[in-house]
C-alpha cells in the first residue's frame, strides 16, 4: 500500500448482431461516456477501430492502493458487462503496476 499505482484493462467486446461502423460508433460512444460519467476512469478504443463487430477498450486508474485500482477496474467491467444486451464480453485482463 502507499505510493502510486496504475491500473491498466484491456477489455475485448464483441457485437454479434452489429452490422457497420456507424453502429459501432454509436455503441462505442454509449460505452464510454456512461463509464466515464459513473467512474473515474480513462476510457478509449485501442484496437480494431474498422472491424464492425469487435471493441477493443483501454481502461486504465490511478490510485495509492494497487488492490483499489484492480477492484476499480473489475467493477468497470462487470458495469460494463451488464450495462447493453447486445454486447458480449469475449475477455479481459487487469494489470496493476507500481511505483511507475
Amino acid at each position: 500500500m502507499g505510493g502510486m499505482h496504475v491500473g491498466v484493462c484491456k477489455l475485448i467486446l464483441r457485437l454479434p448482431e452489429n452490422d457497420d461502423l456507424k453502429g459501432k460508433r454509436r455503441a462505442l460512444q454509449s460505452i464510454i461516456s456512461r463509464v466515464k460519467a459513473k467512474f473515474n476512469v480513462a476510457v478509449a478504443e485501442v484496437e480494431e477501430m474498422d472491424s464492425w463487430r469487435t471493441i477493443i477498450l483501454g481502461i486504465s486508474c490511478v490510485s495509492n492502493d494497487g488492490r483499489y485500482a484492480d477492484s476499480m477496474l473489475s467493477t468497470v467491467v462487470r458495469y460494463i458487462a451488464r450495462s447493453r444486451g447486445d454486447l458480449e464480453v469475449v475477455d479481459y485482463e487487469i494489470e496493476v503496476m507500481e511505483g511507475v
